[in-house]
């Protein structure tokens, strides 16, 4: 008996023993409760506001409507005439656009040339203008020539706000876009003068801004500093999906031609032959036909070869 009761004695022990334990393990543990203040200490810096998702109908009311003053001479599709010499050329090299586009991812156009007053820019404003006469097309004319621009000067536009001040972190997308007069034709100018326009470019900067405004055009079309000239060409290329070579008739010569295709190799999605003196008979067989009353078409041919662009 003695030994049964000395077990039984033992094990109530050891009962006791484990009670404690069991009892911490369960108890419920007390959170410390503090009172949030509804406004954050002064000397806390205070949080940003979250920045402003960019839509087509932000887009419109925020940039700015600015009176254009276009050059009669070299913008082809602003007046009301229909058969003025190169217009018909336009519409040719935009349903070659949308036929590569096809194939390829093609939005971010990049317009270069070999050598400096081949007609570049004259193309990109025209091009653009084409581009918009398509119902519902928005385009974006980004004038990235930060050495010596042309387009807001060619459109009759500002020169700034522009690029340049974008890229300078000193203005934001909406305040260096302008509004013209033709619809849903939109402008980025290069901006005011800087010392250092390669390096500008080369920031990565402006890759954060076509990523932006990607969405909001149906083309974005980018006018650069001559490519065998100066390396902007190539570095803005990166950020385009390709690159449209201008050359001038009898006048580039041909290793610089050639220099500038190699630059950019595969990116190469066309070349435009610019200021041919006399035009094949087929057109001028048609710009003869559809002449003013007078026998005149509404510009010469010279008048179109974009000479300082």
């Amino acid at each position: 008996m003695s030994r049964i009761h000395e077990a039984l004695k033992k094990a109530e022990q050891e009962r006791a023993m484990a009670e404690p334990v069991q009892r911490a393990e369960s108890a419920p543990v007390l959170v410390e409760e503090r009172v949030v203040d509804a406004e954050p200490p002064a000397n806390l810096p205070a949080i940003s506001a979250a920045p402003m998702v960019m839509t087509p109908e932000n887009l419109l009311a925020r940039s700015r409507q600015t009176k254009w003053n276009p050059d009669p001479k070299t913008m082809l599709f602003f007046g009301g005439e229909e058969h003025v010499y190169g217009m018909e050329e336009f519409r040719t090299l935009r349903s070659r656009l949308y036929q590569a586009r096809e194939k390829q991812p093609l939005s971010k156009i990049l317009i270069t040339s070999p050598l400096p007053k081949e007609g570049k820019s004259f193309v990109t404003a025209n091009l653009g203008q084409v581009l918009v006469r398509q119902h519902g097309k928005r385009t974006l004319l980004v004038d990235a020539d930060l050495r010596n621009p042309h387009l807001h000067s060619i459109l009759g536009a500002e020169v700034g706000p522009g690029l340049s001040e974008y890229l300078r972190s000193e203005a934001d997308e909406y305040s260096i876009l302008q509004r013209g007069p033709m619809d849903n034709l939109f402008l980025i100018p290069a901006g005011h003068s800087n010392e250092n326009p390669a390096e500008l470019v080369a920031s990565g900067r402006i890759k954060t801004l076509f990523n932006r405004l990607q969405p909001l055009f149906d083309w974005i079309i980018v006018d650069s500093p001559p490519a065998v000239a100066v390396s902007d060409a190539t570095l803005l290329a990166n950020y385009c999906d390709g690159v449209i070579l201008v050359v001038r008739s009898n006048s580039t010569p041909f290793d610089m031609a050639r220099r500038a295709r190699q630059e950019f190799g595969d990116n190469v999605v066309g070349v435009v032959l610019n200021g041919i003196e006399t035009l094949p008979e087929y057109s001028q067989y048609y710009y003869n036909a559809y002449a003013k009353p007078n026998g005149q078409t509404s510009l010469k041919n010279s008048e179109v070869k974009g000479e300082s662009c």
